[in-house]
């Protein structure tokens, strides 16, 4: 078990959400969202900075369209460029040392045994499974690929040439539930009306021209390229992709509805129970021990919906509220992993 500090996100609780609504034909994958069969298909907002507000809105365009059927989960993605370029051509390359577009879902929303997927514009993907997040020790599971996937690139413009005329580049991915409901609530794909977690980013690196080919830009005061851009969906309030409790709420809805997200009130439980994790964390890296007195954990001025309950050893901790209709009880430990059990 890793008892680092965890850094806490500064941010207000407000993922993003996006209604995802069935398919009504067969994909034909080009790369383009330009057809019919994305026409029913809602673009999310644009794409932020993974900071958030404290950052700068992205120079440059980012957007999604989302649909589902009963062998699929499909996504289309525009990237507006005016520098196309790749370098990466082997599957499982780390693809973020390139411009890429990046997928991540947690099915069942408890921040382990989740999926990360990138894609370069030479349509060179990688794909693996987080066990735990780095925060809590990983280990990521690169050996596992995502069976069936389907993919397709397409560019308006030139790739690796500078000086074309470069408007954007567009990707299409079809994953096949087959693979995804390895990690989902009992094992199966989502039904109508229920949510996964799902975020995006877009890596974006300084470039400029050398000797007829795009080159990352070199920072003179460290011999080494600039930090990338990172750029998102629904922002994480530090510059950390996993931290799965801060992404996006995604809704599968069927041929009849439901046309809106709500976010359930069980969902402010579990961050609250969230913060509380990174203070336990936090005060672990500090004093050698967790606590059990919560309150000193439990900020002034904050407001605070829960009354939690903490068990620790000199190692552990568990600490537990109920759910808004006293049924269930949420509970959260050391690693992150949080669940639902029954009221007693």
């Amino acid at each position: 078990m890793n008892r680092s500090g965890v850094p806490e996100p500064d941010i207000e609780y407000a993922p993003k959400s996006y209604v995802c609504r069935r398919a009504k034909e067969p994909l034909v994958l080009d790369g383009r969202f330009d057809k019919p069969f994305w026409a029913e298909a809602d673009w999310t907002d644009e794409f932020v900075d993974i900071e958030g507000d404290r950052r700068p809105l992205p120079a440059k365009r980012t957007r999604v369209k989302m649909l589902w059927d009963d062998d699929y989960f499909y996504f289309a993605a525009e990237m507006i460029e005016d520098q196309i370029w790749a370098t990466l051509t082997e599957r499982e390359s780390v693809i973020f040392y390139d411009n890429d577009f990046e997928i991540f879902i947690d099915p069942d929303g408890d921040s382990h045994q989740y999926y990360e997927f990138e894609i370069n514009a030479l349509n060179t993907v990688w794909d693996l499974l987080l066990v735990k997040p780095y925060r809590d020790g990983g280990p990521p599971v690169n050996g596992w690929d995502i069976n069936g996937l389907r993919t397709a690139v397409y560019i308006d413009g030139e790739l690796n040439r500078p000086g074309a005329a470069n408007r954007m580049w567009s990707v299409e991915i079809a994953m096949p539930w087959s693979s995804l409901r390895e990690c989902a609530t009992e094992g199966r794909p989502p039904e109508s009306g229920e949510f996964w977690r799902v975020n995006f980013s877009r890596v974006e690196w300084r470039a400029e021209t050398e000797d007829g080919a795009y080159r990352k830009v070199i920072n003179p005061d460290t011999g080494k390229s600039y930090p990338e851009d990172n750029w998102v969906w629904s922002p994480m309030g530090l510059i950390n992709m996993h931290y799965p409790e801060l992404w996006g709420y995604v809704m599968f809805a069927g041929e009849s509805g439901p046309s809106s997200f709500e976010l359930p009130l069980d969902e402010r439980v579990k961050w609250e129970l969230r913060k509380l994790y990174y203070r336990e964390r936090n005060y672990f890296a500090e004093h050698g021990s967790f606590t059990n007195d919560l309150k000193s954990l439990m900020r002034s001025g904050e407001q605070w919906s829960i009354t939690p309950v903490a068990e620790t050893t000199r190692s552990l901790f568990q600490i537990s509220a109920p759910s808004v209709d006293g049924k269930s009880v949420f509970c959260i430990r050391e690693d992150g992993k949080l669940w639902k059990e029954p009221a007693s």
